[in-house]
């Protein structure tokens, strides 16, 4: 199986800034694409940003010029930097991780989720 752990939220002003990581660690052959989603109360859950290999990165509207996701793929981590950080981007961030294991079966994973707080 695949554990995804993940860092770096917290409380911040608006203007900040926040920089998520995301490591993969497990039974993987390769990974296909990782990326983040965010929930925020009352609200759906959504699509932040994604990045396939070799295929083209997805940003939500919403955070497009502010957040950057990049991947270091020695590490199998995922980041996210989140800059101009606004109070509508409070949620909890959950990272995503489509994998391909040693025994050629594909599954997708979840991290636990971490809190961004963004005061105004």
């Amino acid at each position: 199986q695949v554990q995804l752990v993940e860092s770096g939220g917290g409380l911040v002003q608006a203007g900040g800034s926040l920089r998520l990581s995301c490591a993969a660690s497990g039974s993987i052959r390769s990974i296909n694409a990782m990326g983040w989603y965010r929930h925020a109360p009352g609200k759906q859950r959504e699509l932040v940003a994604v990045m396939p290999s070799g295929g083209s990165t997805n940003y939500d509207d919403s955070v497009k010029g502010r957040f950057t996701i990049s991947r270091d793929s020695a590490k199998n981590t995922a980041y996210l930097q989140m800059n101009s950080l606004k109070p509508e981007d409070t949620a909890v961030y959950y990272c995503y991780a489509d994998i391909t294991h040693w025994a050629f079966s594909r599954t997708n994973y979840w991290g636990k989720g971490t809190q961004v707080t963004v005061s105004s």
